[in-house]
């Protein structure tokens, strides 16, 4: 059965982003020496799943990072959106949480990546995350892109642990509690 995980950065107040979509505020602080796990984290997965306006803001950084494939949902890009040095590490995907996971599931993926702001609040909606760790950074952001919107019924978690960082970076893993 595949399974979809959440490793996510939120200001204290609870945003991803700033409202034009601006990460800035993620390299205020002195985190260096300190490993916060993410590489320990994407060899449990399979690759990621992101949203088109998170894919936007990862190819303003420059060299592409990722060595898992990369799926992006987007109903209004296309292949020729896709530089021809992504080509065979970005794939395009129209469809619901749900149906991307099934695709998935189909080429032998068995964990998934989930990233993204609209992403993740669909994938929590439809039900299929299994755990997320986020990370909080301590700095108010008064305004921005919230990682958690509105819910047509509570997600239930159980917290697994909470690390805190000398930088003041504090992450909790939570897993979802799926009623049945």
């Amino acid at each position: 059965m595949i399974t979809a995980h959440i490793y996510i950065a939120a200001s204290l107040d609870g945003f991803i982003a700033r409202e034009d979509g601006d990460l800035d505020w993620l390299m205020k602080q002195a985190v260096e020496g300190e490993e916060h796990g993410y590489e320990a984290f994407m060899e449990t997965v399979d690759g990621i799943v992101m949203g088109r306006k998170s894919f936007e803001k990862v190819l303003t950084f420059g060299d592409w990072s990722y060595k898992k494939p990369v799926v992006v949902l987007s109903r209004s890009l296309t292949s020729a959106d896709i530089s021809p040095e992504l080509s065979d590490k970005v794939t395009l995907f129209k469809g619901t949480p749900q149906d991307v996971m099934t695709e998935l599931a189909g080429r032998g993926w068995q964990a998934v990546y989930v990233d993204g702001g609209q992403v993740i609040q669909a994938f929590l909606q439809a039900g299929l995350v299994t755990d997320m760790l986020l990370t909080r950074i301590p700095i108010l952001l008064g305004a921005g892109i919230p990682l958690f919107g509105p819910l047509e019924q509570d997600i239930d978690l159980r917290h697994i642990e909470t690390v805190p960082f000398p930088s003041g970076l504090v992450s909790s893993r939570y897993e979802i509690i799926h009623k049945t």
